[in-house]
């Protein structure tokens, strides 16, 4: 079969309805924003991040056995990663071609692997194609197996990029950075971590990824349940048995419905004797084209074709001279109106599909998303919406509120007691704080929290004045991509670049200058806040709960074909941006 290409929304799409029934939607969407922030004013705060004491169970890793004693670790790196995740293996494959040997990773997991290492529950896969998604294939030889990749194809595929480019040797497991100090003498970073470890790295990339350490909500007696519970990136097949078959005879409760739960829930409603689904906000559930990779396409495949594909990724979006002209004539307002139309449209094909696929008319309803798309993660799914045709699945819609309660018996709600025996938690992962997991202190001392307290100022999402030789994967004023490795793989080649030309030059270490640092900032600035999109959105991770923001503490929205852009241009005018060291400061 053919790929289907997917085209965004945009200018182009033909509007079905007048612009008074688009205004009644905008108004809809405004109203469902403002009642669930009245709900959860607090945004961020509203999440217990620090699993501690009787939650610190929801953190341990259940697909290991615990961490066997070890001497502490005192050694020198030239390359240290903290985090295993695709970052880091993107990263280390391009630093393996310009020579560096010398690379370690630090990972808290047990095994490389980040996100796919944690989340291994029932039904997991990737909502990005996988051909784009899963990276260096064209390195490992390999073609995925299907259309949509599941979790345990990518978790060997993470495995099999850490073994072909010998990262196992130095890589240090169930181990946790503590701290990272940059010795301004030596010229090196100082890592200490949880298990007494005190290693030295010329070069420091923070990989730690964005979903991987799980967030719970702070709800009312949640350590008081006496039944069994669990988050989902920390599944218990002790209790449901691989083949779930251990719910058989269970009454089971899944709180959230995002990505996970999407995933999850048609799994646990064949599974389990009943389910309970909570809801806050529904996510938007779209058709997803699902099909084994065709092996004659894969036959004819030759290097390099991955590649190409990634550069396609890149390119500046082409519209015709006809298109061009026709933009050049509408008004900022028209073109943002055009777009909002197209989204909106979009939106009522996935409440068509709700109530075409929903028997009970008032679970349909309570399951459309009243948001502009991309507002919240969009989800793709042929078996979520027909589960809850089910009779021993039900929808507990909160309508923005949350669960009030949570007894020994289970989750309480406008004051109905719902008892289970088995409680997971979909309920997510503090996101957007990559790289100030730890304590990171610059030169004089200074920790890069500190720093970002009063505005968040790096070049390009990757480093930052005052860290010298460190560089932040997956971070603040970087670009913003669905496909996440998309973004990964651009800044692993800038990553490598950089300690490329450090190597190459004699340099011990290079650092961003103010004037850099400055003119990116503004760049940030620049390409935000031009619209009130954010603002507008329900909250969610995306928009940081709909927490205020500082126009600067966000990404770059510029494109993706701007951001790369912007990469090259600094790799082309090295000694422009940054200030170098040649040899170790020595005291006279």
């Amino acid at each position: 079969m053919a790929e289907k290409i997917e085209r965004p929304i945009g200018l182009t799409a033909k509007p079905t309805h007048n612009q008074e029934f688009y205004d009644g939607v905008k108004r809809k969407f405004a109203e469902e924003r403002d009642l669930r922030l009245k709900y959860r004013p607090n945004g961020l705060a509203q999440y217990t991040y620090e699993l501690t004491g009787e939650l610190a169970k929801y953190e341990i890793d259940s697909y290991a056995a615990p961490p066997k004693p070890r001497e502490p670790i005192n050694d020198s790196v030239e390359c240290l990663f903290n985090g295993g995740g695709f970052s880091a293996l993107l990263t280390s494959a391009r630093l393996r071609e310009v020579g560096v040997e010398s690379i370690r990773i630090v990972e808290r997991a047990a095994d490389v692997g980040g996100t796919w290492y944690w989340n291994r529950y029932p039904g997991i896969s990737c909502d990005v194609v996988s051909y784009d998604y899963l990276p260096l294939l064209d390195e490992l030889d390999y073609v995925p197996r299907e259309h949509y990749a599941g979790g345990e194809e990518i978790f060997a595929h993470c495995q099999a990029i850490a073994k072909k480019y010998n990262l196992y040797q130095l890589a240090v497991f169930q181990t946790t950075v503590t701290s990272t100090a940059w010795n301004e003498k030596e010229q090196m970073w100082h890592i200490e971590t949880d298990r007494s470890d005190h290693m030295r790295a010329r070069f420091v990339i923070c990989a730690n990824g964005i979903l991987t350490k799980p967030k719970l909500a702070k709800i009312k007696g949640l350590e008081t349940f006496k039944g069994h519970s669990f988050h989902t990136s920390r599944w218990d097949y002790a209790c449901t048995k691989p083949d779930l078959s251990g719910l058989q005879d269970k009454v089971v409760a899944i709180i959230g419905t995002g990505a996970t739960a999407v995933q999850a829930v048609p799994k646990l409603g064949a599974a389990a004797k009943e389910l309970y689904v909570f809801q806050r906000t529904p996510s938007s559930i779209d058709f997803r084209d699902e099909w084994p990779t065709d092996p004659n396409w894969a036959r004819k495949l030759h290097f390099g074709w991955q590649a190409e594909r990634r550069e396609r990724a890149r390119r500046e979006p082409q519209i015709s001279e006809e298109q061009k002209a026709r933009y050049a004539t509408m008004s900022s307002e028209e073109k943002l109106r055009r777009q909002e139309n197209a989204n909106m449209e979009a939106l009522m094909k996935i409440h068509e599909r709700i109530d075409q696929v929903v028997k009970d008319k008032a679970t349909a309803e309570a399951l459309k998303p009243w948001y502009m798309l991309m507002c919240k993660r969009p989800c793709f799914h042929n078996d979520y919406l027909p589960t809850f045709n089910r009779p021993n699945v039900h929808l507990v819609d909160t309508h923005g509120k949350g669960i009030s309660e949570i007894t020994e018996k289970g989750p309480v709600f406008e004051g109905s007691q719902y008892e289970i025996d088995v409680l997971i938690y979909a309920t997510g992962f503090e996101v957007q704080k990559t790289g100030t997991w730890n304590l990171i202190k610059g030169i004089n001392g200074v920790s890069l929290s500190d720093k970002y307290r009063v505005g968040v100022r790096t070049l390009l999402g990757v480093q930052s004045q005052g860290y010298p030789n460190l560089f932040i994967m997956g971070g603040l004023q970087a670009s913003f991509q669905f496909n996440f490795t998309d973004i990964s793989q651009a800044q692993g080649e800038y990553i490598a670049d950089c300690i490329k030309y450090v190597r190459d030059h004699g340099y011990q270490s290079l650092d961003v200058t103010p004037k850099s640092e400055e003119w990116w900032v503004q760049e940030v600035i620049d390409h935000r806040g031009k619209t009130s999109f954010n603002q507008d959105c329900t909250p969610g991770y995306y928009n940081f709960e709909g927490e205020f923001q500082r126009r600067q503490d966000g990404n770059y929205n510029g494109g993706f074909y701007q951001y790369c852009r912007h990469l090259n241009e600094v790799r082309e005018r090295t000694e422009q941006h940054f200030t170098f060291v040649n040899k170790p400061i020595t005291a006279d």
